[in-house]
């Protein structure tokens, strides 16, 4: 009920086209109520004999049963249409809502989430909210409502056959309740596999070069195929218990109609029970126990939907670890001045990434961060960022704690180029304006040339126009970067992440990178993540990170005078000609 009553202020809406439709469910319900009641009207002329009288009432009655069939058509269209026009609706607006969510978590949540399984979230248990909104709910009202009309309307034609005609409802009920606690959570695994499923589909179709490069398709194939059946074998677990729940109901359902046809014939014997009555409380039997056998299809839909729902709203009552604190000031066009002060951090309590981070970085300085892998220098640069938070300590631009000002004034004044660089599928130009949509294209021609890809891209036989593919497949890895960094400087932040720039590429495209770095370097503070030290050799400081500490501080000359770890990796690349 939580849950729905959720959903229900969700659709709110779109009050307008369900009230619409609900009416016309309830005059669709009176139509089918009454045609009954002129068909067994019909067989009591018939019965008594056919006169003059006799024929003008059933020309009469007649043109009436044409007119309700006819209603009835309009009603139908009214009801089906308008109900999944609304629910189509809801199942957008949910779509773009769970969207912007996930949107706005923080990165951690992201790190034990497979993308085909929020894809699944997104399209596939979304799609069961029409199930509930266009089919369930417009049932059990108009269900709910011809089963009061009907039980009515048989109490008054013979109110002992209808005491019988109620006999087998409990049972059915206390099956309803069984059947739905035994399905939902078949459902439930159902909708988790098929999320896994998604998940490997989409892992599998993003690895397809490493997937043929290694030979590895049969092996796939296998891996996908277990997570394909193992959805088809959840689901058909709980059709299975629907297989069994729905010819129970049937068998319960029958057990009344015959009761009312062995008592209804006792009463025609010995009651002087007329036909006309016996026709029409069979034409109004079947009505009566319709919705009670169709309560079989609605609980399976309704455990379907609610398994759906539930994984939905996971998502949307998840809260984001990092939001703008009460009254958080607009940090505005920072000069790009970063302090940490005593900065530590951890993912997990017993794994501490950085212990006790301390260092000054003025405007327009370059800051290079070196170490083994694994030693918390991406990390560090998230932090700026906030795309997670400091445990202890602070950092401060300009001055102003980063938890001070909102998430979009900081994140404006930073601009990250990272190593694994995305691209989205559409044209250079449109890539690269992506930071900053309202550049012009002499705006984007400066940035480029400023990150020395403007010649690559007016060598391509569409330029600035030409399509990158996804993920930017059509694009070299270098081509890729410097594509980043014309992105970071047309947007114009006064403090730019370079995330292992030129880790992938070969020297040539190096020199092209560093030259880029340098058209930037003194007019923005430049953080830089590098193995290759000859990269970073003009960096105005250079942090050596190790075990989550920094263990050395200085330029590159200084480090180098100290003899100590960076001085070991310097010599180690410089005789292996890194």
């Amino acid at each position: 009920m939580k849950i729905l009553l959720k959903l229900s202020k969700e659709a709110l809406r779109y009050k307008t086209l369900y009230i619409v439709s609900i009416l016309a469910t309830f005059s669709l319900t009176g139509v089918n109520l009454a045609a009954p009641k002129v068909l067994s009207a019909l067989t009591g002329i018939v019965e008594r004999g056919v006169t003059e009288e006799g024929l003008a009432s059933i020309g009469y009655l007649t043109v009436i049963l044409i007119a309700l069939y006819l209603a009835r058509i309009a009603l139908r269209f009214m009801t089906n249409y308008l109900s999944h026009k609304a629910a189509w609706y809801l199942v957008g607006d949910l779509r773009r809502k769970i969207y912007d969510k996930l949107e706005r978590l923080n990165i951690g949540f992201f790190h034990d989430k497979q993308t085909g399984d929020l894809m699944s979230r997104i399209t596939n248990d979304t799609r069961d909210f029409e199930l509930l909104y266009a089919h369930i709910i417009p049932d059990i009202i108009t269900n709910g409502f011809t089963f009061i009309g009907v039980l009515t309307i048989l109490l008054t034609i013979n109110w002992k056959l209808a005491l019988y005609t109620c006999a087998p409802l409990p049972l059915i009920l206390i099956s309803g309740f069984v059947f739905s606690k035994k399905v939902r959570p078949y459902f439930r695994i159902q909708q988790k596999k098929m999320g896994e499923f998604n998940g490997k589909l989409q892992d599998n179709i993003s690895g397809i070069h490493e997937i043929q490069s290694f030979g590895r398709e049969d092996y796939e194939t296998e891996k996908v195929d277990e997570k394909n059946m193992d959805q088809v074998h959840a689901m058909l677990k709980a059709l299975k218990i629907s297989a069994v729940f729905h010819p129970t109901v049937e068998f319960i359902s029958s057990i009344g109609i015959i009761l009312v046809v062995g008592v209804g014939g006792l009463l025609a014997y010995y009651e002087g029970l007329s036909l006309e009555v016996i026709v029409a409380f069979l034409l109004y039997l079947g009505m009566f126990y319709a919705p009670v056998s169709g309560l079989a299809n609605m609980l399976e839909s309704i455990q379907q939907s609610m398994a759906g729902a539930e994984r939905v709203m996971a998502i949307l009552e998840t809260e984001s670890e990092i939001q703008n604190k009460e009254n958080a000031i607009d940090l505005g066009k920072a000069k790009g001045e970063v302090e940490f002060k005593n900065v530590s951090f951890h993912y997990q309590k017993e794994v501490p990434v950085l212990k006790n981070i301390s260092f000054k970085c003025e405007s327009g300085m370059m800051v290079a961060l070196v170490g083994p892998t694994g030693v918390g220098k991406t990390t560090l640069t998230q932090l700026i960022s906030r795309f997670y938070d400091v445990k202890s300590g602070e950092i401060l631009i300009d001055g102003k704690n980063v938890k001070d000002v909102t998430l979009e004034s900081l994140r404006k004044n930073i601009s990250p180029v990272l190593q694994d660089t995305f691209l989205f599928n559409g044209t250079i130009e449109e890539n690269i304006a992506y930071a900053m949509p309202e550049a012009s294209h002499e705006e984007i021609l400066e940035a480029s040339k400023a990150a020395n890809i403007h010649e690559d891209i007016m060598a391509m036989p569409d330029k600035y126009d030409t399509k990158v593919g996804e993920r930017g497949l059509r694009l070299s890895g270098g081509q890729k970067q410097r594509v980043a960094i014309a992105r970071a400087i047309l947007r114009k932040s006064p403090i730019i992440i370079l995330d292992e720039a030129t880790a992938s590429v070969d020297v040539e495209t190096e020199k092209q990178i560093q030259a880029a770095i340098n058209n930037i370097a003194g007019k923005r503070t430049i953080f830089a993540i590098a193995h290759r030290l000859s990269t970073i050799r003009n960096a105005d400081m250079i942090l050596v990170i190790e075990n989550g500490e920094i263990a050395e501080m200085g330029t590159h000359q200084e480090l180098v005078k100290l003899g100590g770890i960076y001085a070991r990796m310097d010599s180690i690349q410089s005789s292996a000609g890194i």
